[in-house]
């Protein structure tokens, strides 16, 4: 069997608490397509009085359930709904993409195929935050290359930083999971802005040695 977590999320205290039904609803959706489908939870984890619209890095119980997938290797997480992971869209797709670059599937398991259908609004959404993100990425490099040639005039040289940043070593191993080459990965590392202290994409030994 597929093992899984099950997230839970309540957006209001009132709806919180034993005698209240929400988590009990949530939780037994849950159960019953994981029995019908192949997998077994083998942890929950539940956001207690957290708004749908909430950034899923801010919320403590999603947070800790990054955690242990960071540990233990559970790859697949299930939520009764798409809007019970999140109910404004934009936090869901963010969400969603951010969930698929360290390798981890969601399932709302009302709608298993939520996720892969292309709508003409989620396919606008995805646009419109590629498009950002593209643009932030830019700004950063032309930003830093700017800041190095700066540094360069004043004092002669401009040391780069020694180590890849967290964000990078922790997309690298996600990456490396799905058994993509030391080179897939240094380009995936550079699509998403993580560049070496030179400003061009990391080498193949300088992956390698993030994953370490």
């Amino acid at each position: 069997m597929i093992k899984a977590f099950g997230y839970l999320r309540t957006s209001s205290a009132t709806n919180v608490g034993p005698e209240k039904d929400s988590e009990k609803r949530q939780r037994s959706a849950i159960e019953r397509w994981a029995a019908a489908n192949g997998y077994k939870i083998v942890g929950w984890f539940y956001d207690a009085n957290v708004k749908g619209a909430e950034p899923v890095h801010s919320r403590p119980g999603f947070a800790a359930m990054l955690a242990t997938i960071a540990s233990n290797g559970v790859r697949v997480v299930l939520v009764e709904t798409a809007n019970r992971f999140a109910r404004d869209l934009i936090v869901q797709e963010t969400g969603y993409s951010y969930l698929k670059e360290l390798g981890i599937t969601l399932i709302p398991v009302d709608a298993p195929d939520h996720f892969n259908e292309e709508t003409p609004t989620s396919t606008l959404i995805r646009q419109i935050l590629g498009a950002v993100s593209q643009f932030e990425k830019a700004s950063l490099v032309a930003k830093l290359a700017g800041a190095r040639r700066r540094i360069r005039r004043e004092v002669g040289r401009c040391e780069g930083r020694k180590q890849a940043p967290e964000a990078a070593r922790t997309m690298a191993k996600a990456l490396h999971t799905k058994r993509h080459s030391l080179r897939e990965i240094a380009s995936r590392l550079a699509e998403n802005g993580f560049l070496s202290p030179s400003g061009k994409a990391y080498g193949a030994e300088s992956v390698k040695r993030m994953l370490r």
